[in-house]
């Protein structure tokens, strides 16, 4: 989903972009991530590779840790001997979520899931193996081609699905469009850190953001149970607040990102009904 919208967003700009999914480059692969980038020579790379499946990273942790931690470290020694500046995305389950109010680059990670433990690593192993790395931390990713549930809360209400959505876990939704032009703008400005990269406001529940879509893309939420956190017993855990904010983007002259509800009616006019769509 990310990759996708960096990938557009950089050519509608006239930026030569090689895009690679899977398939073509498993960053895992030392081997290959290294002959990729001497090929292809960029400027910089933008790593949008993850494991996400956050329970099926509980039950296979040597995958995750191959995807998330590996890969980062091998796209940075790569980068590095081509001299090309590196952006790797994070995730904003490298906190415990036991903290009111917003995460920031002072606060300590403490990931309690296999899936944070290990984007935690690939963010310290990028930055061991390459001074040149900007670590960006999202969460709460929502946008055009995506699999996770606020992706596709629109889609399954048009299918009458009956949906349940978590009351009490909170963050801070990125709409990936959004997300793609400030990773264009960290890319430009080439100052290695950590970034926090969120949409602007309070952020919101996994419920209210279900209700909000649905309103904006005019199904209504009466298809909506209100569910509790703990009651899904899934396998791994989850930060019950993941809100975060950056310290740095306003000191570098980088301006807020659009109110999450500014960009999710953008996105559910992209997906709502075609009688609601011509009547907005």
């Amino acid at each position: 989903m990310v990759g996708q919208a960096v990938s557009a967003y950089c050519a509608s700009l006239g930026d030569s972009v090689f895009p690679y999914d899977h398939q073509k480059l498993d960053i895992a692969d030392a081997e290959r991530v290294t002959q990729a980038l001497q090929q292809d020579q960029p400027e910089v790379v933008i790593n949008c590779a993850a494991w996400t499946d956050v329970d099926g990273c509980e039950v296979d942790r040597d995958r995750a840790y191959a995807a998330n931690a590996v890969g980062p470290e091998n796209l940075a020694r790569a980068s590095r001997e081509i001299n090309a500046g590196l952006i790797t995305i994070s995730t904003d389950y490298v906190f415990d979520g036991k903290k009111e109010g917003f995460y920031t680059q002072r606060d300590q990670p403490c990931p309690e899931s296999t899936y944070g433990l290990s984007k935690l690593e690939g963010e310290r192993r990028a930055q061991l193996a390459y001074a040149r790395t900007v670590v960006v931390r999202s969460g709460f990713i929502f946008g055009p081609g995506g699999s996770n549930f606020l992706s596709t809360v629109i889609e399954r209400a048009g299918r009458g699905e009956k949906l349940k959505s978590i009351r009490d876990a909170y963050g801070t939704p990125t709409y990936a469009p959004d997300l793609a032009r400030r990773l264009r703008e960290l890319a430009q400005l080439d100052l290695p850190g950590i970034f926090h990269v969120v949409n602007a406001g309070e952020g919101t529940s996994y419920e209210d953001f279900t209700r909000a879509a649905l309103d904006l893309s005019g199904y209504g939420s009466t298809n909506v149970e209100s569910v509790d956190m703990d009651s899904l017993n899934r396998p791994a855990a989850r930060p019950r607040n993941s809100r975060l904010k950056c310290l740095l983007s306003e000191a570098i002259g980088l301006a807020p990102l659009p109110f999450w509800k500014d960009s999710l009616a953008a996105f559910a006019a992209l997906n709502a009904p075609r009688e609601v769509a011509a009547q907005g």
